[in-house]
């Protein structure tokens, strides 16, 4: 794609269909010992924030883990990463802004936010929408967190873009239709596709990949 080289995973694993945290993450493992250097993850995900709307795309600032786990738990191989890696930046700065600039032609809102990821597969209530947004998350979902902190650890740069399939506004709400959160992220797809295309654009330093 736009003269480098990529490497596309179809689908994920998730916590709630009872892979260990370790399982989740074995995607990323497998790209670290392929050589790669860049790692972009999608995901649906409900908002939080009234200021979005469904269909919006949120570039992920950084994120929560509400999800009780964590892939790097036990013993730590060293050829991986180090025991304990900093998660001040575990989005990447540049990653975003590259993300954003690709993003300016497109007629969708782009957002910039944080991301809470839970374990699921039950939906949120009320109650937990109001203390999701309290503590500042801005869009909630059951993927990415395992991912992000394994790619972290393998010193990965990572750039998160969560489409927003349906709002989880608890004075306002209306049930959660699968069938309409479905058509949202298809909708989505090409401009999806259209930002990560210009996100390797902007990479002019191959090595980064």
């Amino acid at each position: 794609m736009n003269g480098g080289p990529i490497l596309v995973l179809q689908g994920r694993c998730h916590l709630y269909e009872g892979y260990l945290p370790r399982e989740v993450a074995f995607p990323i493992r497998t790209l670290q010992i392929l050589g790669i250097r860049t790692l972009i993850l999608t995901n649906a995900s409900g908002g939080l924030n009234p200021l979005f709307a469904a269909g919006d795309i949120m570039i992920i600032e950084d994120h929560i883990n509400l999800t009780g786990a964590n892939p790097l738990v036990g013993p730590n191989d060293e050829r991986f990463g180090q025991r304990f890696p900093g998660m001040m930046h575990a989005y990447s700065g540049r990653l975003q802004d590259l993300a954003l600039a690709a993003s300016a032609p497109l007629e969708i809102g782009v957002q910039r936010g944080v991301y809470a990821g839970l374990k699921g597969p039950s939906l949120e209530t009320p109650a937990e929408m109001r203390f999701l947004r309290t503590i500042g998350a801005d869009a909630v979902g059951f993927s990415t967190v395992m991912e992000t902190i394994a790619a972290v650890h393998a010193g990965m740069q990572v750039l998160g873009l969560s489409v927003i399939t349906n709002m989880c506004l608890p004075d306002s709400l209306s049930p959660a239709d699968v069938d309409e959160i479905i058509a949202v992220a298809q909708s989505s797809a090409p401009y999806l596709q259209t930002i990560i295309a210009g996100v390797l654009a902007g990479m002019d330093d191959d090595s980064t990949r």
